[in-house]
C-alpha cells in the first residue's frame, strides 16, 4: 500500500502556520513548510532498515521491545501516548477556535459531537476506517487550498505600501533560528506518531513506501506553503494589523476569511470539520492500537482500550479548552521527543551493539533535566527555567530561549546517555570482579552473530543491507536494558 498519510494536517495547521508567518514573515513560512514536509522522507529510509530487524512489527515500539527490552519500550510506549494526547488537545482546541472565529459561536458542543462520532465509527471500524478517512481528509486539505486559493486571490486587495513596512519579507533573528529548531523538533516528533509507522509497515514494499512517502512530502510542502502564506495575504491586506492588541496572529487566517464571501467561509467550515475530524480518529485509533499492543501485549478485550480512550477525552477537552496556542502544544511535545529520538536511534546501529535501554531512557529523562538547567541558567532562577520546559513563551520570545532549549534537548540527552553508559559499564566491571567473572559488558552479542548468504564472515549492517535478497540466517533475539 503506497504511504499516504496527511494525519498531521488536522486543522491546528489553519492557527500555527499562519501564525508564524506573521511573526518571520516569508522566511518562516518556507522553513516551516520545508520542515515538516522533509522529515516524512525518514519513513522511507528507516522503514526499510526497521521493518528488515523486525519483521513482525507494525509500530517503533515493537522494535524498541527487541532491541532494548521491555522497560525501554514501556518508556517509550509511554512518551508516544502522551505525544498523541498532546495532539488529540490540538486538534480539539483549533476545532474549537476555529467554530469560534467563522460562527462566533461557543466551539464546545461541536467538539463533543466531533469526540463522539469518531469514538463510535473507530470502535467499529477500527484503524481500517481510519484509512478510509484519511482519503476524505487529504481530499478535504485539497479541496480547502483549491477554493481559497481562487477566492483569496480574487476577492483580496494588497496594500503594497503594507508590505515594506510589516517588514515579512526580511530576514529575522527566529527566521534564522528555526532553521535548526524547526528540523529537531519536527523530525524527531515523527517519530512519535503511530500512525506513521502503522502506515510503513503496512507498505507492500519498499518501492511503494519510497514512491508514496516522495508524493506525501511534496503535496505536503505544497499545501502548508499556501496555508502559511494566507498570515502574510491577512498582513498585506490590512485584514491583520501585528500592531493591534486586540487581534491575534493565530487567527490570522480566519481575519482573511472575514473578507470573503459568506458561501466560501461555509464551504471552509464544512471542511475544517472533515479535516478536524479525520485527523482526530487517526489518533484515537493509534492510541488503541498503541496501549492494546505495548501496554498488555493484545491479551485483553480491544473494548477495555477502547473505553479507556473515552475516558481520556474527557480530560482532552478540558485542557483543549484552556489551551493558550495551538503552536505550544506541538512545541511541548517536540521536546519531549528532541529528548528522546536520538539517544533511541544510536541502537540502529550494530556498531553500537553496547547501547542499552538503560542509556537510553536516562538519556531521555536527562534531556528533559538539561532543558531545565539551561533555562535556570539561562534565566537566572529555577521557576523560569521550569517554564522553558512548557516553552510557555512558544518561539515568539526574541532570545535564545526557545533555541537553547532544542539545542539542550538531544545534546542534553546524548551526554546523560554516554554518562549512564559508563556508569554501567563501571558497575559491570565491578560486579565481574567482586564475583569473579569475566567482564562481558562490551561482548558482542550473540544475535549478531549470524551468517547472511552472501556476506563476508564479520559483515557490518552496511554490508548486509547492500547485497540483494540477503538472507537472515538467524536473528532471534531479546533486546536488554542494562
Amino acid at each position: 500500500m503506497p504511504y499516504r498519510d496527511f494525519t498531521a494536517l488536522g486543522s491546528g495547521i489553519l492557527f500555527s502556520y499562519p501564525q508564524l508567518a506573521t511573526i518571520t514573515g516569508v522566511q518562516g513560512v518556507v522553513i516551516y513548510a520545508v520542515t515538516s514536509a522533509g522529515p516524512l522522507m525518514i519513513f522511507a529510509y528507516l522503514g526499510p532498515i526497521i521493518r528488515a530487524k523486525c519483521p513482525e512489527g507494525f509500530v517503533l515500539t515493537e522494535w524498541t521491545r527487541q532491541r532494548y527490552g521491555l522497560i525501554t519500550a514501556l518508556y517509550l510506549s509511554f512518551l508516544t501516548l502522551v505525544t498523541m494526547f498532546l495532539y488529540m488537545v490540538a486538534e480539539l482546541s483549533a476545532l474549537q477556535q476555529i467554530m469560534t472565529a467563522l460562527t462566533g459561536m461557543d466551539g464546545l458542543p461541536m467538539v463533543i459531537v466531533e469526540c463522539a462520532v469518531t469514538t463510535i465509527y473507530t470502535s467499529l471500524g477500527g484503524f481500517k476506517i481510519s484509512f478510509i478517512t484519511d482519503n476524505v481528509q487529504g481530499v478535504m486539505v485539497i479541496g480547502l487550498i483549491i477554493i481559497a486559493t481562487i477566492t483569496v486571490g480574487v476577492e483580496t486587495k494588497i496594500d503594497k505600501s503594507l508590505i515594506d513596512s510589516s517588514g515579512l519579507t526580511e530576514a529575522s533573528l527566529l527566521g534564522w533560528q528555526l532553521l535548526y529548531i524547526l528540523p529537531v523538533a519536527v523530525l524527531t516528533n515523527d517519530f512519535f506518531l503511530s500512525n506513521f509507522w502503522i502506515r510503513t509497515f503496512a507498505s507492500r514494499s519498499d518501492r511503494d513506501l519510497w514512491i508514496g512517502v516522495s508524493i506525501a512530502a511534496v503535496v505536503t510542502l505544497i499545501i502548508l506553503t499556501l496555508v502559511g502564506s494566507t498570515g502574510l495575504i491577512a498582513t498585506w491586506s490590512g485584514a491583520f494589523d501585528p500592531n493591534n492588541p486586540d487581534q491575534d496572529g493565530s487567527v490570522a487566517f480566519f481575519y482573511l476569511l472575514e473578507q470573503l464571501p459568506a458561501w466560501t467561509v461555509g464551504i471552509v467550515l464544512v471542511m475544517v470539520v472533515s479535516l478536524s475530524t479525520a485527523a482526530f480518529d487517526s489518533f484515537q485509533s493509534a492510541m488503541v492500537s498503541t496501549a492494546s499492543n505495548d501496554l498488555f501485549r493484545n491479551k485483553i478485550s480491544i473494548w477495555w482500550i477502547r473505553a479507556a480512550v473515552v475516558a481520556i477525552i474527557f480530560p482532552v477537552v478540558v485542557i483543549a479548552l484552556k489551551a493558550p496556542s495551538v503552536l505550544q502544544i506541538y512545541l511541548i511535545s517536540d521536546l519531549v521527543s528532541a529528548s528522546s529520538i536520538p539517544v533511541l536511534m544510536l541502537g540502529l546501529s550494530d556498531r553500537c551493539y553496547w547501547w542499552r535501554g538503560f542509556e537510553v531512557v536516562v538519556g531521555g529523562l536527562g534531556g528533559l533535566l538539561t532543558v531545565f538547567i539551561f533555562g535556570t541558567i539561562y534565566f537566572g532562577n529555577a521557576l523560569d527555567g521550569a517554564k522553558l520546559m512548557l516553552l510557555e513563551q512558544g518561539l515568539y520570545g526574541n532570545d535564545w530561549s526557545a533555541f537553547g532549549a532544542f539545542v539542550a534537548a538531544p545534546v542534553g540527552g546524548l551526554l546523560w546517555g554516554f554518562g549512564a553508559l559508563l556508569v554501567r559499564l563501571t558497575y559491570r566491571f565491578v560486579e565481574a570482579k567482586v564475583k569473579g567473572h569475566r567482564f562481558d559488558a562490551l561482548d558482542r552479542p550473540p544475535y549478531l552473530d549470524r551468517r547472511v548468504e552472501g556476506a563476508s564472515e564479520n559483515a557490518d549492517e552496511d554490508e548486509i543491507n547492500s547485497i540483494p535478497q540477503a538472507r537472515l540466517v538467524t536473528v532471534d533475539h531479546k533486546g536488554k536494558f542494562f
